[in-house]
């Protein structure tokens, strides 16, 4: 899968089982959560028990000089920016991207073991996938062995930190790293558990915040994800980008991350790009909202199937600052505190408003 068996690097992170995700109330507000979920040590990163038996595998996937990584904590522009580095990266090949998704040009590296293994028992998740599996990517569906045999450049997609990919891969490839205020994460994070039937959260915003500051949901950590790159920012091969300076100057993030690639675009080929990943274009956009994909002459395949709850949104508003429509004074104030514990001693501050943004 990357490189010889001789070669294999032992993942240094071991997963144990968190107790506190097997109780009735957690197992309540989580129903798909039949086992719970792991947190590995030293880092404590929070993640189903199907990725802990991968993990070593994914950590083995050999980078290339040639690959792009978009790594993020989600719900922090990953697809945003994942569609933006692919088409600096293809020299804005706007043709391809109109008719082949993002999800294959560009793979997400743990996707295969995001979902809870016994999910399938209780809601019949699996028929749903393997609906989902035919028919949005066929036969593309990219495991790791896929990956690793696909053509470069690859651009590929991953919510892992960086201590779960390979260690070689700053040394080798490019990372660009998208990070976003916590408070927009939130809520962004809250709607995103309530869209997908594999988390079907069904408690309240302010229960979820809870969960999510005291590290008890898929990916936490958030600050430690977060802080691992941005004190690795300085590094040649490593882009840090906020969410926010993309939704207030989009056309010269664009510029920075063409930049940092070693592309250069036209003045037409960046007002093309740029009018691309306007928001309300790219919320349209089928090739990379999963929600409105028409596949097999269905609309909107992603609820047409059911891995979807009708009445959420893969890709939302996007607007910086939308936590001030869902937070109590009280559930700010206690969201604040733990902001400011969590970057005490760090130079890592956070813009939570905007008064203009693309």
């Amino acid at each position: 899968m990357s490189g010889a068996d001789n070669q294999r690097l032992p993942l240094k992170e071991k997963f144990e089982l968190m107790p506190e995700t097997l109780g009735s109330q957690f197992r309540n507000d989580f129903p798909p959560y039949i086992d719970g979920l792991v947190k590995s040590f030293p880092h404590q990163y929070v993640t189903t028990p199907e990725f802990a038996k991968k993990a070593e595998d994914v950590y083995n996937l050999s980078p290339r000089p040639d690959d792009v990584y978009i790594s993020t904590f989600p719900k922090c522009g990953t697809t945003w920016v994942q569609e933006l580095v692919w088409m600096v990266v293809n020299d804005c090949d706007f043709e391809k991207a109109k008719k082949e998704q993002l999800s294959v040009r560009s793979p997400f590296l743990e996707m295969n073991y995001m979902l809870p293994i016994k999910l399938a028992e209780t809601f019949e998740m699996e028929e749903i996938c393997r609906k989902a599996i035919s028919l949005v990517l066929g036969d593309r569906l990219r495991d790791l062995e896929q990956i690793n045999k696909m053509a470069g450049p690859r651009i590929i997609k991953s919510h892992l930190p960086l201590y779960l990919l390979n260690p070689q891969v700053l040394s080798t490839s490019k990372v660009v790293y998208v990070a976003r205020n916590p408070k927009d994460v939130i809520v962004s994070y809250y709607h995103f558990h309530q869209l997908l039937q594999f988390h079907q959260y069904v408690s309240n915003l302010e229960t979820f915040a809870d969960y999510f500051m005291t590290d008890r949901v898929y990916s936490a950590p958030f600050f430690p994800h977060l802080l691992d790159a941005w004190n690795k920012r300085h590094h040649p091969n490593l882009h840090f980008v906020f969410y926010e300076d993309l939704k207030r100057n989009l056309r010269g993030e664009i510029v920075k991350i063409s930049q940092f690639l070693g592309k250069k675009l036209s003045d037409d080929q960046l007002t093309k790009l740029t009018e691309h990943l306007r928001f309300d274009n790219f919320a349209k956009n089928k090739m990379v909202n999963c929600e409105k994909q028409e596949v097999a002459g269905l609309e909107n395949i992603g609820k047409e199937i059911g891995l979807m709850n009708i009445s959420g949104h893969f890709i939302r508003k996007g607007k910086t600052g939308d936590w001030k429509n869902h937070f109590s004074s009280e559930l700010n104030e206690r969201i604040d505190e733990w902001m400011r514990k969590n970057l005490e001693g760090t130079d890592l501050r956070f813009i939570t408003e905007l008064e203009q943004q693309d």
